[in-house]
This record gives structure tokens, sequence and C-alpha cells, in this order.
């Protein structure tokens, strides 16, 4: 007979587990404040935007490191598993839900300090619960001369968090897994480990290189459930003696695909600095507006004559790109020069935001925004502003006013860099591939995205980030109506055949959600899967932290 204690646990109602002697021994140690098992608690981490509900059996709040390694242990004792997370905002993919119901969220938020900056070197030693808001507020009270990279995630978003699920910016510094150094992590095992130099007693260049010495670690513990991160290293983005964000408008997307070869070479040559950002018209139409059902009752997909109306009416081609210039006055003078240079043989409008320019923007629209022929500019300057701010360390919940494309009552008129979308009942999805910076890739896999959205009826709202000088990171975003039972079985349908299609194409996701962990179980048998499942066994022997998460792409459930 096989050994039934073999078998990892996934929920802590698994009756091998002794889920009331942890809670015990977890109040004790954290106090009943921090040890929440209370319906309205359980609800709240229960929410999510992807359709990926998981119930969790109690919620734990530890505040240092030491509780950590102290939960860990009980956990093990008491075989219960653990699921955690930073601030719980990661939105589209399963915001503060666990893989599985039944597991317990240790909620790191209250780790929130910002242990160090060094203003000479530029870099931040932070815990996991430090967000964008808390850290880009502290270095400007601080007068730090540096910035932090911003996502569009907002200022509550955690930068751990995001780092560890390798997401990316928009600055210099974008591509976040490559301005990190030094971590803390509490293993499975409950041993602590510190990578890179930080395991050597006085070590002062720990935050400074990555890499120490002998093999490279820090890599396993993103997109892993390997251990809990607890502490890293920032690097920050040194402030520049000027800075000028940009759009480039498209009007049809041949124009976008004619121009992406010379912006492939303009980020080869390090003329792109930061990351530029791709919008299609449906991510500027829906921050502008929510979707117009009284034109169209009953369609979650607007006709080809109603989107065009909406983008004429709105002044927008099919594709927008925005991005920023950073350095001296003669640099940023020279790469601009350079983008309208590279762009000059296509159908194509550079639009430079500098902050004076917004600054006089912002005072007409105060003095003369609500006469007639300029009311449509408030909003445009409102746009620009935030693309600024995002751009020079300002995080700003801006962005998220697109995800009520199809919420029935659109974005509130409370609307604020707090809002909560879980709790707003927002329905998202977002499918992120990595994709050659080819134009032919690109279009290729544009049409099948649209044909595919289209089968199933909804918009197609893309994103293209040019993540590095060879690769692009796509978004392909489901936005459903969380509140129409038919309407979001058709998103996870469409969501799920997506996925599929994409690794069918050769470009598989850079991240998944909760909902797609079981859709990666197509590289279940293969040997990386097999040294990952190797890995897990020796740093978390008993399969305690976040089962089911990235680990080893076996089969599960959705």
């Amino acid at each position: 007979m096989a050994n039934d204690n073999a078998t990892p646990l996934v929920s802590a109602f698994d009756p091998r587990s002794d889920l009331p002697g942890a809670l015990g021994d977890w109040r004790a140690l954290l106090g009943n404040s921090h040890v929440l098992v209370d319906d309205q608690a359980l609800t709240h981490y229960s929410r999510t935007t992807s359709s990926s509900s998981r119930r969790p059996a109690a919620i734990l709040k530890p505040g240092t490191r030491d509780e950590v390694v102290q939960l860990v242990s009980i956990a093990r004792r008491c075989r219960t598993p653990l699921y955690p997370l930073s601030t719980g905002q990661n939105w589209g993919y399963g915001d503060a839900c666990a893989v599985y119901d039944g597991q317990v969220i240790v909620d790191l938020g209250r780790m929130n300090r910002i242990e160090h900056v060094d203003s000479a070197l530029g870099y931040a030693v932070i815990e996991p619960g430090v967000t964008q808001g808390q850290l880009s507020r502290h270095l400007a009270e601080q007068g730090v001369p540096y910035w932090i990279d911003c996502t569009g995630s907002g200022p509550n978003s955690s930068l751990i968090g995001n780092i560890l699920e390798r997401g990316f910016g928009h600055s210099p510094y974008g591509n976040r897994f490559q301005s990190f150094s030094g971590m803390e992590v509490v293993l499975g095992s409950g041993e602590v480990l510190r990578t890179g130099f930080g395991h050597f007693p006085g070590a002062r260049t720990t935050h400074l290189y990555p890499y120490g010495i002998g093999p490279y670690l820090d890599g396993i513990f993103t997109q892993s459930n390997f251990g809990i991160v607890t502490k890293l290293g920032l690097w920050l983005v040194p402030i520049p003696e000027s800075f000028c964000p940009y759009i480039v408008l498209f009007d049809e997307d041949k124009d976008l695909l004619e121009a992406l070869p010379q912006l492939q070479k303009l980020r080869l040559d390090r003329i792109l600095q930061s990351v530029p950002h791709i919008g299609n018209d449906l991510r500027a139409l829906a921050s502008d507006a929510p979707f117009p059902r009284d034109r169209l009752p009953g369609n979650a997909r607007l006709t080809p004559e109603v989107r065009a109306a909406l983008r004429k009416g709105a002044g927008i081609g099919a594709w927008s790109m925005s991005g920023a210039f950073y350095g001296t006055s003669r640099q940023v003078a020279l790469h601009k020069r350079l983008l309208k240079r590279a762009l000059a043989k296509v159908d194509a409008k550079v639009i430079f935001l500098p902050p004076h320019i917004l600054a006089a923007g912002q005072l007409f629209v105060r003095l003369f925004g609500r006469l007639a022929p300029f009311r449509g500019l408030e909003k445009k300057i409102r746009l620009g502003s935030a693309l600024a701010d995002m751009h020079s360390g300002k995080p700003t919940g801006a962005f998220l006013r697109g995800c009520y494309w199809r919420h029935q009552q659109g974005v509130p008129a409370d609307f604020s860099d707090q809002t909560d979308l879980a709790r707003e009942r927002i329905g998202i999805m977002w499918m992120a591939p990595i994709i050659p910076f080819l134009r032919e890739d690109l279009a290729l896999l544009n049409r099948e995205m649209d044909e595919l959205f289209a089968r199933f009826d909804f918009d197609c709202h893309v994103t293209v980030n040019m993540i590095n000088e060879r690769a692009l990171a796509a978004v392909y975003t489901i936005d459903y109506d969380a509140e129409d039972e038919a309407e979001t079985r058709r998103g996870v349908a469409c969501y799920e055949a997506g996925v599929r299609r994409l690794f069918e194409l050769g470009y598989p996701l850079y991240r998944a959600s909760v909902r797609g962990m079981g859709l990666l179980a197509n590289a279940r048998d293969d040997e990386f899967a097999g040294a990952v499942t190797r890995l897990k066994r020796a740093l978390d022997p008993d399969g305690i932290i976040a089962p089911g998460r990235y680990d080893g792409f076996e089969s599960r459930p959705v």
C-alpha cells in the first residue's frame, strides 16, 4: 500500500493536517489579532478579478522575519500548507488568492520597513510589504536624488511582490529582475538563506553586485514556491538633469508594423532607454469610457463601425506608444531627434511632453477647459501627466481605469489610487506571452488572438512592451462582466483556449495566473520540470509553501 503520508498536502482541510493545533500555536506566536479565521476576512482574501476564487483556511499576518521562521516551523509540524503574498494586488493574475482552497494565507503587508536607503550608491533595502507609493514618498521626503521604477498597477502594489513575479516597470530600470541584489529568504525547511554576498558576515557589497561568488540562486525564488522572501536590495533610478516623456501615435496597424524594425534598432542602440509601452486603440478607449452598452445591447465586442466611430471621437489611431528620455539636456535633445528621424518615413506622429509643457497644459485646462473648443483637452492632459508621473517615480492608479471596460456601472465617481479592483467586482484576465521583437511575429499573434477573441465575442485589448532589446512582452486582456455568469464562463473559456493556442504557436507565457497554473501542465514531463521538483523537495521538504504554484508544472485544477 502506498504511504499516504508521502502525498503532499494542498489544503489545510485535508484530514492529515492539524489545522486546529497550528492555529493555536500561531495565535500564541502572533497574537489573536494577526490570526484571522472570521468569515469577513476569509471572504476578503477570496475575492478575485480573474474568476479564480479560492477560499483560504486562515490568514496570518507576521510582522518580522523571525515570526515568519517560526510560523513556517509550526506549519511543518502541523502539515498546514501556506500561501505567502505581499499586498494581494496581483490584479488579473489571482489577486490575493492561493492556488487551492484551504491554504493558509501569509500576508506580509505588516513587514513594510524600508530598512536602509543609500543615497550615494542608489539602492534601498526593503521588506515585502513596502509599496510603490511608500518608497516613492520616502525618497521624496528625504530628498534622496533617486526615483523608483513604477508599474501601472497603482501606488499600493508591492515592489517585491511584482519582482518575484518577474513583472516589469517603465523606466530605464523597467526590467526589474535586473535591478535587485541580495535576497533574504525563509525556506520551507525553516532555514534563512541570504543570497549573493549576503551570507558572508559583514559583507559590504550584498546589495551592489547580485551574483556573489559561486552559484547564483536568486532566480529560483522568483515564480517559485521554494521559500518566502522577506527582504531584498532594490536599485533606484538616478534623477536625471533632463526628462522628457513622449507619445507616438500610429493611425493603422500597418504603420506600427512598419515602424517596428526602426524601434528595435533604437532599443538595441540604447536610445530608447525606458521600457516603451504600446497599446492598441481599445486600451485607450477603455481608459476614456466604459463599453457603450447603449449602442450595442447584449454585446461584449464592438462592431467595426462603432469601434471606428469611438476612435474618431477620441482622436486616436490604431496604436499609441509611450516612453520617456532621461539624461543631460543635450542627451535628451539628441534622443528626441533620433526618434523623430527613425520614424520619418513612417506614418507616425511624435509628441513630446516635457514637464514645462505639461504644467502649462494643466494651467490652461484649469482656466479654459470648460469652454466648448477645449472640452476634450482635459483628458489628454490628465493622461500625459499620469504617464509623466509613472516614468518619473510617482506611481498612479490612473491606468487601472481601463479595467472597468465591461463593468456594469462603469468607472465609479470616487475612483482613486485607493480603488480595490477585486472589491469592485472587476473582471480581467491577462495572457502575457513573450514574442520576438519582429513585426512578423507581432502581426501573426495579433491576428490569431483577435480571431480567438472574436470567437468568444470579446474585444481584444492589447499592449506590447519592449521588455528588452530582442523581445516584446505582450499582454492580451480579456475584460468581462464579472456579475454576468454567462459572460464569465465565456471569458474563462476564451482565456483557457488562448493560453493553449499561445503554447501551440511557440509563444509561452512569461507569467501565469492562479487559473493558469494548471494550463502549464503541457510541460510537466520535461527535464526542466523534473529539476524544479527536485529543488522543491530539497528546499521545502514537506511541500508546505504554496503547493501548486509553479511547482514542476504538474497538472492543476482550473
